[in-house]
């Protein structure tokens, strides 16, 4: 056994990550080939998981087209003793969702070996035929039962959340080797019903799973595994396009170039993602309108907005009704609440995050649909450049991380915020649009810059950065060292004005 342990280990360690994955089941080592590229994190604990002595309860949950089922069917592989996954309710009519739900539902038991004589007739008839089939295996054997989107179950009227607490509170939480994954797009859903419970599934649940997009090197490992050949500026561009989804990358064509694919993904005649905007948010949110809506005004505006200017520019009701489209958004991961650097903690403001959404609505909420080949045509246009602007700031926030590996500062306790001043009869208004703020006393202001080239810094950029912690020092009244950073792609140019920076993050950091 110690040698089996050592042969898998040791190939562990000489072959490409994600390629071999090591389970341990009834102390035997299963040397398993998978797909999964990156989630080691979520590998590790689904690994946990399988491997404990208690019963388990898991939520995974993540945007639409995250790779959720993916990962839990790749890496469970043919171990499933039940496996369901609900119907879209964008496909049925709302009368026939509920019986259409448990007729598939019993579908999937017969597939896995129950014996059904009939429908049931309602939830807790169908899960007491779940527990029926869980109990015919051997109690020295790890059941894993997989409902996937579990949120289009719960109908209206249909009790389907009273009949599941009474399935886990009644028989799963007392059987020790079973695996219970549930998973679904429907973040709000899956907060408010599963995770923040105050019912009987209060308390229940054991691990959650939230998965997020990929990061730059993950993307980057996404494309050499599916021989995709492209330079990490064209991969910052894709990534700033496709904001790290696996779903969308994967339809990304090796004969293309980046420009091209972006066009055969968004732009031509039938491209597979001109109507993603319109199915994500129908997938996810009920009354999904007013979402869009909030989603369409966070766009506009690189900082966001407050709960109150939200309501003004979309005649939404100030009241808990847009609280709740917020809140959805933020569990959702569209959507980021901060406040200022030194600004009123009650003065909270709300961006866009999600760079998906941000590209969606930069060039396709239009009633004029662009050119079939606007991204290969435009790329010097003063709209994909204002986008290209937009976007690699929220690209740099996204892999804070990354820029703390960077600068040396990982293992010190960071804050990322923006700063804004906005004037006054003494100084003129000044932004930076990350400030790190560390616990060893330093504050980094960060430019970031999106540039095909070694980025230069002009006489009237260089005053413009004067300026700017000049006040920042003067209005935050900060006794720290105060320190320039530019994130940029290629570097930094050598000039007579090069020394306003005093560090200088590249593209290739990012990817670290």
């Amino acid at each position: 056994m110690k040698f089996l342990r050592f042969v898998a280990e040791f190939l562990c360690r000489i072959l490409p990550r994600n390629i071999i994955f090591v389970s341990s089941w009834q102390n035997i080592f299963v040397l398993y080939v998978m797909k999964i590229i990156g989630r080691e994190q979520q590998i590790s604990e689904l690994e946990n998981i399988y491997n404990s002595d208690r019963p388990e309860f898991v939520v995974v949950y993540g945007r639409r087209r995250i790779g959720k089922t993916f990962l839990v069917r790749e890496y469970f592989k043919n171990r499933f003793v039940f496996y369901h996954t609900a119907l879209s309710p964008a496909e049925l009519e709302p009368a026939q969702l509920a019986e259409k739900q448990l007729v598939a539902f019993a579908t999937s038991l017969t597939n896995y070996g129950a014996t059904l004589d009939h429908i049931p007739e309602d939830w807790f008839e169908a899960f007491h035929e779940l527990r029926k089939l869980v109990s015919k295996y051997p109690k020295n054997k790890r059941l894993v039962v997989f409902i996937d989107e579990m949120p289009w179950l719960d109908t209206k009227g249909s009790g389907f959340i009273t009949a599941f607490e009474s399935f886990w509170n009644g028989f799963g939480d007392a059987c020790d080797n079973l695996v219970l994954i549930v998973c679904g797009s429907a973040t709000t859903w899956i907060s408010d019903k599963l995770i923040n419970n105050c019912g009987g599934l209060y308390g229940r649940i054991t691990r959650q799973i939230c998965l997020e997009a990929f990061t730059l090197h993950e993307c980057e490992d996404f494309y050499k595994n599916n021989g995709l050949n492209f330079g990490r500026y064209d991969q910052a561009i894709l990534y700033m396009a496709l904001g790290g989804v696996p779903y969308y990358m994967s339809y990304l064509k090796k004969d293309l170039s980046v420009a091209q694919n972006i066009d055969y993904l968004f732009f031509a005649k039938n491209a597979v993602l001109k109507d993603e905007f319109n199915r994500l948010c129908a997938s996810q949110f009920l009354e999904n309108e007013k979402y869009k809506l909030v989603l369409k005004c966070l766009s506009v505006r690189r900082l966001g907005y407050t709960r109150k200017e939200i309501s003004e520019k979309t005649k939404l009701p100030f009241g808990g009704g847009l609280s709740e489209i917020l809140k959805a958004l933020e569990v959702s991961g569209f959507v980021m609440p901060y406040t200022f650097y030194k600004g009123s903690k009650r003065e909270v403001y709300y961006k866009l995050t999600d760079l998906f959404i941000l590209f969606w609505m930069h060039f396709l909420d239009s009633a004029t649909p662009p050119k079939t080949d606007y991204f290969s045509t435009m790329q010097q246009s003063a709209a994909v450049k204002s986008w290209l602007g937009f976007a690699f700031e929220e690209l740099c926030f996204v892999h804070r991380s990354q820029i703390a590996k960077a600068l040396g500062i990982s293992g010190i306790f960071t804050e990322f915020m923006p700063w804004r001043y906005l004037g006054d009869e003494y100084h003129d208004g000044a932004q930076v649009d990350m400030v790190i703020s560390r616990a060893d006393n330093m504050i980094n202001l960060c430019e970031m810059k999106f540039c095909s080239e070694i980025f230069s810094v002009s006489k009237d950029y260089e005053a413009d950065l004067r300026h700017k912690v000049t006040t920042f020092i003067e209005t935050t009244k900060t006794k720290k060292s105060v320190t320039m950073v530019l994130v940029t792609t290629f570097g930094l140019k050598h000039n007579m004005y090069f020394s306003r920076f005093q560090h200088t993050v590249t593209l290739d950091d990012l990817f670290g």
